[in-house]
């Protein structure tokens, strides 16, 4: 996929804004101008023209992210979430735990979502519809299956030549489909043991720990698109028996720490990082917990983190979107 950054009038990216905000509970931001002023007339405000570009965002669902309790899904309908509701307008529009996630997007016009169903392979350069190359972002919320070798190669060269990859890990010994592997080994596993680059490409690794309760603060960076993005600032997240990473910056200079378990700071104990490789973007969080929105599928045990007032996890996972898919 050649790397590129996509660009969008100013008018949508406002109008975009203001949509995720009304969903996600969030305030709008400041440059919405002709939004905050048109509500405070009482006029209604102009509608904006259609996004000029759509930035596609395919959710994985090919790893077991449903074994279990987990329902890390935007929608029940796979692999097009609008089969299930063309027009959602609340996380219970679409079932799944992300869909609270999955609508946020959708309501702004600015993204076209997709997820890649049970029993598919994950590929690059294959013509298929749902490989890598169609997407600007893929998101992957707890492996409990180990990447193929050729999997893990179509993941790598997916980010090195431009992607955005999201990662979302869980807490030691949360193998849900009990065939050996957990999120943290299968993160790792990606990492060290690809035909791309095994030697720490991202520049962090996955610690293989069961913390079972804090609540993670955000470093102070103004500057930082994902901690002060469109859909919000950033102060913090949740972590609900999860984990942290190791930041190794010497082998890759890019990585860097946003949000730290209480009293970590530097190398260790950070819970949500970035980096970059080749030409794309990646994020990792250290638990499901925080994108979970409390609703699903029938018989699953959920916990909506999504609102947590410990966190402002919405706007973490949205503004972490964004930045992957060159939206901001």
């Amino acid at each position: 996929m050649t790397s590129r950054q996509h660009t969008r009038p100013k008018v949508a990216l406002a109008a975009a804004a203001l949509l995720a905000a009304a969903l996600t509970g969030l305030t709008a931001p400041a440059s919405t101008a002709a939004g905050t002023t048109a509500a405070a007339t009482g006029a209604a405000a102009p509608a904006a023209p259609a996004a000029a570009v759509q930035h596609r965002v395919l959710f994985d669902n090919s790893k077991a992210e449903t074994a279990g309790n987990a329902d890390w899904i935007i929608s029940s309908a796979i692999p097009d979430p609008l089969v299930q509701n063309a027009n959602p307008t609340t996380e219970k529009s679409w079932t799944g735990a992300l869909s609270a996630w999955g609508v946020a997007l959708q309501r702004t016009g600015a993204y076209s979502l997709k997820t890649l169903p049970a029993g598919s392979t994950i590929g690059y350069g294959t013509g298929a519809a749902l490989d890598l190359a169609n997407f600007d972002t893929f998101v992957i919320d707890e492996p409990n299956t180990r990447f193929s070798t050729a999997e893990k190669t179509a993941i790598m060269t997916f980010v090195q030549n431009g992607g955005g990859l999201f990662l979302i890990s869980d807490h030691n010994a949360s193998d849900r489909n009990n065939d050996g592997w957990d999120s943290p080994r299968v993160i790792n596993d990606l990492l060290t043991t690809n035909s791309v680059d095994p030697t720490d490409p991202f520049g962090f690794s996955v610690d293989v720990l069961n913390i079972s309760t804090d609540n993670p603060r955000a470093v102070t960076d103004a500057a930082d698109p994902v901690l002060h993005g469109a859909f919000g600032t950033v102060t913090g997240s949740i972590l609900r028996s999860g984990t942290t990473f190791t930041l190794k910056p010497a082998d890759n200079p890019s990585v860097k720490g946003l949000l730290y378990r209480t009293g970590y700071s530097g190398t260790t104990g950070a819970f949500f990082v970035t980096s970059t490789f080749g030409s794309g973007r990646v994020a990792i969080w250290g638990d499901s917990s925080p994108a979970d929105d409390g609703t699903g599928q029938s018989g699953n045990t959920l916990y909506d983190g999504w609102n947590d007032p410990a966190g402002t996890n919405a706007a973490l996972a949205l503004n972490a979107t964004a930045w992957l898919s060159r939206a901001s």
